[in-house]
């Protein structure tokens, strides 16, 4: 990753002047993060755990914890919410989702927060299909051909996802004092890729209504509009960054790879997810769609 990140002492979160210009909220509509623009920077306000300066075109971070909150927290908060925001400000395209790599090819996970998106790369990864990422989804072109980037090699669980997925013998980042979601390590139990993989499919998660996995093939303006709904962006509002997104998102849209996902929500169920999910993507796309 081409960002240089630089942890810093703990320090009270003391008021800013600026006016928020953006912010995240949580499930409960309490305010997860604020966004402030700044002359030279951007500041990322993670209330009562950290503040993160990232630099106009991000390539560089400093992070400071609120006092009192661990340094696992900050850690965390860099890795899964600030590194892809700032990767967006270098013109990547970053999407909230979790890839495997299927046979040699990248196969992504796109959905709302809740869809399945890590619990789906964990079934694949603890079965010994390698996972690429865990909900910070970066793609390149290179050449004519579109990859999936790795990105850090753990994946975030819910406590009931991590019982049923996970051995005991896995290794787990510290505990966060914010959330129950472990952070589970790749390794002998947790198969990780660290090559890039070129795109295959994007599979962008229904609702969990279907009884058995079914694929719904996606016409290319449906995939643009889902592609804008999950996209990382750190200033929704510079126009030329926007640009930009959106004529790399307009161009990833025309390739024929999307697909609505849907299946119970049954953790007994996943491995037979698993397997209409790799012969779908064997499959030429002719026959896929």
């Amino acid at each position: 990753m081409t960002v240089n990140y630089l942890e810093q002492p703990a320090r009270p979160q003391a008021p800013v002047r600026e006016a928020a210009f953006h912010q995240w909220t949580s499930a409960n509509d309490a305010v997860w993060t604020f966004f402030y623009r700044r002359q030279s920077n951007y500041l990322l306000r993670f209330p009562e755990m950290a503040d993160f300066e990232v630099s106009a075109d991000g390539r560089d971070v400093r992070g400071w914890p609120a006092t009192g909150a661990a340094s696992s927290t900050v850690d965390h908060l860099y890795l899964n919410q600030v590194l892809p925001l700032a990767l967006s400000r270098q013109g990547k395209l970053m999407l909230h989702g979790s890839a495997v790599d299927i046979d040699g090819h990248g196969v992504a996970f796109i959905g709302e927060s809740g869809r399945g998106k890590s619990t789906l790369a964990a079934s694949f990864a603890t079965g010994g299909t390698r996972f690429l990422t865990d909900d910070g989804l970066h793609l390149e072109w290179v050449g004519g051909e579109c990859r999936i980037i790795p990105s850090h090699p753990s994946i975030r669980l819910w406590e009931d996802s991590q019982e049923a997925l996970i051995s005991t013998t896995a290794a787990v980042a510290p505990a966060l004092d914010f959330t129950t979601k472990s952070r589970m390590l790749a390794g002998a139990d947790i198969a990780f890729c660290d090559q890039a993989r070129p795109l295959r499919r994007i599979y962008f998660l229904g609702e969990g209504e279907a009884s058995v996995p079914t694929m719904q093939p996606l016409r290319p303006a449906e995939a643009l509009i889902c592609l804008a709904k999950n996209s990382f962006l750190l200033d929704v509002e510079a126009r030329d960054m926007l640009a930009q997104h959106f004529d790399d998102v307009s161009r990833l849209a025309q390739l024929p790879i999307y697909f609505i996902l849907d299946y119970p929500r049954r953790y007994e169920a996943l491995p037979q997810v698993c397997e209409a999910i790799i012969r779908h993507t064997c499959e030429p796309e002719s026959r896929a769609t």
